[in-house]
């Protein structure tokens, strides 16, 4: 009895360095602020098609460049989206999705070892200029990984020149390898467009008052453990 209460005790220690070492989560993806590689996608591959030749580029921030390095002369401010958990430092610069007829358009990265059944978390920052929120046709964007869908966003129902994080959690489907994948659509010439940085994935953590009443389970787990010995003992007096 005495092996049972102390593998519990070990086993609720033991839990509770599990509890603090995860909680500082990683970012699944890597280069999700686009820093990385000559063009900025090391480690992203592009996909789809665009029948107006216009693929997604990055750009700098703060430039009034046109294509392929600015977004046609309207400088995009540094990301100061508010709720970003900042796996990446805001950098120099984001991805351009601007093709006005994408049939449609993949920004995707690779990921091992998704686990079938557990949570994940994903998010990123985005930003509509405002020359594509002129533009008459629609464009939206979507986000998916192991089965967890996100969106479509439809740029014209948000608000231009303006940084915002979205984020969702969801339970994977894959066990494995599996994609992280943007997909963008537009409807015509011209089209709106998006500006995406800080992209990450990462496995959800349980709330601390979930790691505090398993803790508490391991607790009366022990008591009842111990108050069984008693009541033997007790029995052989």
């Amino acid at each position: 009895m005495k092996t049972l209460i102390k593998g519990a005790l070990v086993g609720a220690c033991a839990f509770m360095a599990f509890a603090s070492s995860s909680a500082i989560a990683a970012n699944l993806l890597s280069n999700g602020s686009f820093e990385d590689g000559a063009d900025g996608f090391d480690d992203w591959t592009l996909g789809g098609s665009s029948l107006d030749g216009f693929p997604p580029v990055v750009i700098g921030y703060n430039n009034t460049n046109s294509y392929p390095t600015g977004a046609f002369g309207e400088s995009i401010p540094t990301d100061n989206a508010v709720g970003n958990p900042a796996f990446d430092a805001v950098g120099r610069q984001a991805v351009y999705f601007v093709a006005d007829r994408a049939g449609p358009q993949t920004l995707s990265q690779a990921v091992a070892g998704l686990v079938l059944g557990q949570t994940y978390q994903f998010g990123f920052d985005v930003y509509i200029p405002q020359n594509g929120q002129n533009n008459a046709n629609p464009a939206d964007l979507s986000a998916s990984v192991g089965g967890i869908n996100f969106g479509p966003f439809n740029a014209g129902a948000l608000a231009a020149q303006n940084w915002f994080h979205y984020s969702t959690t969801g339970v994977s489907t894959v066990n494995g390898a599996g994609n992280f994948q943007f997909t963008f659509n537009s409807g015509g010439i011209p089209a709106k467009d998006f500006v995406v940085d800080r992209v990450y994935l990462t496995a959800a953590i349980p709330e601390p008052t979930t790691w505090a009443m398993m803790l508490v389970g391991f607790g009366a787990v022990g008591g009842a453990m111990r108050s069984r010995s008693r009541r033997r003992i007790a029995s052989f007096v």
